[in-house]
């Protein structure tokens, strides 16, 4: 059983109305926000039975409102790259705001991320909602999206749904960053990380994906088996891992995947993470640098975290080998993932 609060909080200089909702469990509680429809703290407990918060975030909620690394949010229409900001449908060529490197990012300058979602109270849990217009940061469509997190014990599931009147892109995920070792925490070299993946797609010098679809036997991203996080970040070449992993291909059926496990020894807290999605980007917050005062004046530095995006494989628009990130009128986007929290 999951008690839900709810409670209305005033945010930033122009004292703007947000929610932030509670969710907790006997083994966990999960705060979120109305803003970016963000994950704000994960408080789990360790073998000893001491509970920590294992989400980086900020210590003000204001912050959110800018959120430059995108702690905990849903990000949209479409997470992580598109090449030169553009793609095409139907002929017609869409340009998007770019906002990393030569790239479109995690749906651009005003994302999903920094719009205040409207939410309602479901079983367990709570359901928020989000119309994006035609035109919105250059996508096409009026499009209706919600994301419902749910609390069962000690699994958080997120659902994502949403549709079109235009065919458009859709690709969703949730950006939270975590340390099993608690928030705060310098760096992940101790955590353990096993990804279910049998290939990956090597990127480009500006991370987009070449368009290869590469198997992870013997090499460095090999993660079928348990890896010690430090060493093998030690031996990979570039600032860490920021790839997409497959869990299915285009032809394959959808499938819910169990496709991560992370284990912190030390405290003995356990991740396990399964999905819809055809990939998962894992993401060593190779671009954190201490420049953000975090949750308990915590400063969160390169490798302070690690994120599990479970999503459609980057740039899939202008890919057409890659799984299909179109959505078209009359259909439903519809992806669920799970986190559940243990202990060994």
């Amino acid at each position: 059983m999951c008690e839900v609060k709810r409670e209305a909080v005033s945010v930033g200089s122009e004292q703007r109305c947000v929610e932030r909702w509670t969710l907790c469990s006997k083994s966990l509680s999960v705060e979120i926000l109305s803003i970016g429809a963000v994950i704000t703290s994960i408080n789990t407990p360790d073998r000893s039975g001491h509970s920590a918060d294992i989400v980086l975030g900020f210590a003000e909620l204001e912050s959110y409102l800018t959120n430059p690394r995108y702690f905990g949010a849903v990000v949209g229409r479409v997470a992580n790259r598109i090449a030169k900001g553009q793609f095409e449908i139907e002929g017609k060529v869409y340009k998007l705001a770019i906002n990393n490197g030569p790239n479109a990012l995690h749906g651009g300058l005003r994302g999903f991320d920094k719009a205040v979602w409207t939410c309602e109270a479901v079983d367990n849990g709570v359901k928020l909602s989000h119309s994006s217009p035609d035109g919105d940061e250059g996508y096409p469509g009026n499009l209706k999206v919600s994301v419902t997190y749910t609390l069962n014990e000690n699994t958080l599931s997120v659902l994502y749904c949403a549709q079109t009147d235009k065919t458009t892109p859709v690709n969703l995920t949730n950006h939270s960053y975590f340390n099993l070792a608690g928030q705060g925490t310098p760096d992940i070299y101790d955590h353990e990380v096993t990804i279910s993946a049998e290939a990956y797609l090597p990127v480009d010098d500006t991370m987009i994906p070449t368009g290869e679809i590469k198997p992870v036997e013997n090499s460095l991203f090999d993660l079928c088996k348990p890896v010690l996080l430090g060493s093998r970040l030690k031996e990979l070449p570039g600032p860490g891992f920021d790839h997409n992993f497959c869990l299915w291909f285009p032809g394959q059926p959808k499938q819910e995947k169990k496709c991560a496990r992370v284990v912190h020894p030390g405290t003995g807290r356990v991740l396990e993470v399964s999905t819809t999605q055809p990939g998962v980007q894992f993401y060593t917050s190779n671009f954190l640098d201490g420049s953000f005062k975090g949750k308990g004046g915590a400063s969160y530095p390169k490798h302070s975290a690690f994120c599990l995006e479970t999503q459609n494989w980057p740039n899939a628009v202008n890919q057409p080998q890659f799984p299909d990130v179109l959505l078209r009128p009359g259909e439903e986007y519809n992806h669920t993932t799970h986190f559940t929290f243990s202990v060994v």
